[in-house]
């Protein structure tokens, strides 16, 4: 029984890897495709894809750590980026990362909410200076955003996910 429900676990894994032809040249796609899949890499599903790949488990776990774009750690549904690039920042970027740290009611250095509906990062630029301040929700670019601005985001989110769930 146990077995089963390990299969199932990594069943979407397996298909990634199989579409990729189990190609060890396409670990970056692969990484990418898993993460998109559950959010993070998580460590039991690198050592899967090394397996599967026949590739020491080091290695891959060297490419999800070099690169910044992949994350080990558990993210929540809404990313929510804060540029704190030098026009965000002269712009009010701060003052925009302490209000939606505490409207989500983040403390001590969190960085993902409880319900793992929201993962606040500060990012050194998102390339749109010319929008400053910017706050990115997952692909969704605000630019402009003032503190008010941004509280409705965040609310406007969060009722949009209370009504679906």
């Amino acid at each position: 029984m146990k077995q089963n429900a390990e299969v199932r676990k990594f069943e979407k894994v397996l298909e990634i890897v199989e579409n990729n032809n189990s190609d060890k040249s396409k670990l970056i796609p692969i990484l990418q495709q898993v993460q998109d899949e559950y959010r993070y890499l998580p460590e039991e599903v690198i050592v899967y894809i090394a397996t599967a790949l026949k590739m020491p488990v080091a290695e891959v776990y060297g490419v999800a750590t070099f690169y910044a774009h992949f994350t080990l750690k558990a993210k929540g549904k809404f990313v929510v980026k804060i540029c704190d690039g030098t026009a965000c920042h002269v712009k009010g970027s701060t003052l925009l990362s302490d209000t939606v740290t505490k409207k989500l009611g983040l403390k001590n250095g969190e960085k993902t909410t409880a319900d793992m509906l929201f993962t606040l990062e500060t990012v050194s630029c998102l390339g749109a200076c010319g929008l400053a301040p910017v706050m990115v929700v997952n692909d969704k670019v605000f630019g402009q955003v003032t503190e008010e601005k941004a509280e409705r985001i965040i609310d406007e989110i969060m009722e949009q996910e209370s009504v679906t769930c």
